[in-house]
């Protein structure tokens, strides 16, 4: 099958070298090219115009930034909605508002062009052993078609409702995720004169109630953030943070929703960004308040 993949940065290349791995052929944009390499590097094939993928793949996984970015990259001159695609399928993984996702379908559907969206939980290492998680929202017919494709990427897919469904259930799962950045660093400042080894502390944490999957997966690497009091590679930006915290919020206001401890929350994470952190790996939040206690 030929997959096009439109937004190669680290998740979208991981997600390619799982699918180039079960041998997939693969097709692969970027609004930078440069960006691209990676993914062209494991034998994508570079097209010039998102308008060229769409036409050239039999489904398109979107892996993009934020709202602005879907804009760019499917309403632009050379879009991916651009041209009729009638028959083509478009699986939607950015983590955005479900209005945009059901936004998004309705303008897909008028260039005859199937859509689904299906964030996903889990990060690069998942990404690449296909043992993602997928939250998909659309019909189950445009499901019928994708999910071979989705169970190659994922070791569960769960299709909870109509488009927006599967942004909901991606947004309330990564909500106490996001909070626990802050909630550990608050942790870690109680027992700090004790002044204890981070590696050590990481590994007691991740042992116990007191850690989630987070610390399992990323634990190594939050610990020796602490030690280097900085961190040399970039998981998770504080912005990235930041705007799905942003999405939250905005969707917790249209169901009349309260969300207190997230707004907590997101306030420190905005000082921290506004400190110079913004584009740093959100692991430096933790360093940056233990520095500050």
């Amino acid at each position: 099958m030929k997959i096009g993949i439109a937004g190669t940065g680290k998740m979208g290349t991981a997600i390619a070298a799982r699918l180039k791995s079960v041998g997939h052929d693969l097709l692969v944009w970027n609004r930078t090219e440069a960006k691209a390499q990676a993914a062209i590097a494991l034998g994508a094939t570079w097209c010039q115009t998102a308008r060229d993928l769409i036409q050239q793949s039999d489904i398109v996984i979107c892996l993009l930034t934020n709202e602005q970015a879907l804009d760019d990259v499917y309403f632009s001159a050379h879009g991916l909605l651009s041209a009729p695609a009638t028959g083509k399928l478009i699986i939607e993984m950015s983590t955005v508002s479900p209005d945009k996702q059901a936004v998004m379908a309705e303008k897909a559907a008028k260039v005859g062009v199937k859509y689904l969206e299906c964030p996903v939980g889990g990060s690069i290492g998942p990404a690449k052993e296909g043992k993602l998680i997928g939250f998909v929202g659309g019909s189950a017919e445009d499901l019928a078609i994708a999910k071979p494709l989705l169970e190659q990427m994922c070791k569960r897919v769960e299709h909870v409702g109509n488009h927006g469904a599967g942004s909901m259930m991606k947004l309330a799962i990564n909500l106490p995720l996001l909070v626990y950045w802050h909630t550990f660093a608050e942790a870690l400042s109680l027992i700090q004169p004790l002044g204890l080894d981070p590696k050590r502390v990481v590994d007691i944490f991740s042992e116990t109630s007191g850690g989630p999957n987070l610390l399992k997966n990323r634990g190594a690497f939050i610990a020796q953030s602490l030690i280097d009091g900085k961190s040399d590679t970039v998981n998770v930006t504080l912005n990235t943070v930041i705007k799905d915290l942003n999405a939250m919020r905005t969707h917790a206001q249209t169901l009349d929703r309260k969300l207190p401890l997230t707004e907590l929350a997101m306030a420190n994470f905005e000082a921290s960004a506004k400190s110079g952190l913004g584009d740093a790996d959100a692991a430096e939040h933790l360093v940056r308040w233990l520095k500050k206690a």
